[in-house]
């Protein structure tokens, strides 16, 4: 059972982990270094943990410490109570979902072993190229878990899933599904191309196919590409591709947010 401490210093050290999290260029820098990363609200929690993510700590205001009792009694790490001023204070926000939890990160596994996988590997991956804003990210990530996506590759830019808004806007999906990190792109596009996928990329090309007739074709492995916001995928994406993808659309709009397309593809081309 944890031990609940309460705490009124906006400056106690034990409340480290909890400081500015508004400051994304301090969260990028300190929490991959430090092995952490934090999850908010009562079911991002709880499916961290149930993701077998251990917890450093958590931090919550006094209304949710019943609510989340049986979590309590389940870990052994400090449950740190605060009033919601001290937790707006130490966080830099209004913490309006009461609870965060400072969760340790797993070591990432590298992409020959995530594309090898048990049972013979993954059968439908998502490699996401530079995308940096972390609402899409998070959003990506959730409609990978909703659509039946086995795995996520992402480029070296991509922005950090497991940054607490990636986290946030995906529910916890992103710590459901399987990612790796590429060290060098698009020179390991040839990886995934080793392990039979067929390298799909979502864009805009005269020379494209619709996304009808890629699923038609039912491809034994295959790897939905998708690209940063706003530019899309880069020129040596786009020449490592077997196949051009586009999403017909009408009333004169060409693109969709990344988040988007990247459900409509998931959808069109599931199992």
């Amino acid at each position: 059972m944890a031990e609940i401490v309460t705490i009124d210093d906006p400056d106690d050290p034990r409340l480290h982990d909890y400081t500015s999290l508004t400051d994304v260029e301090l969260r990028r820098r300190r929490e991959p270094a430090e092995g952490l990363f934090i999850a908010e609200g009562e079911k991002v929690i709880r499916r961290a943990r149930q993701a077998g993510y251990g917890m450093r700590s958590m931090l919550l205001t006094a209304k949710w410490v019943d609510v989340m009792r049986d979590v309590i009694d389940e870990v052994s790490a400090p449950v740190y109570a605060v009033e919601p001023a001290l937790a707006e204070q130490v966080t830099g926000y209004h913490v309006h979902r009461g609870a965060l939890a400072s969760m340790q990160r797993k070591q990432l596994p590298e992409p020959r072993e995530l594309l090898a996988g048990p049972a013979g590997g993954p059968r439908r991956v998502a490699v996401f190229e530079d995308i940096v804003d972390h609402a899409n990210m998070g959003a990506a990530f959730r409609n990978a878990a909703a659509l039946g996506v086995d795995a996520v590759l992402l480029t070296p830019r991509c922005a950090d899933p497991l940054y607490r808004r990636a986290v946030k806007v995906s529910m916890g999906a992103v710590l459901a599904v399987p990612y790796a990190r590429f060290a060098s792109w698009p020179s390991d596009a040839g990886l995934v191309r080793e392990h039979g996928f067929v390298l799909a990329a979502l864009c805009l090309s005269a020379t494209s196919i619709t996304l009808d007739e890629l699923a038609g074709r039912r491809h034994e492995r295959l790897a939905l590409m998708l690209g940063t916001e706003g530019e899309g995928l880069s020129a040596g994406a786009l020449r490592a591709a077997d196949e051009h993808v586009r999403i017909p659309m009408e009333a004169g709009v060409d693109s969709l947010n990344v988040a988007a397309a990247s459900a409509v593809a998931f959808y069109a081309t599931r199992r």
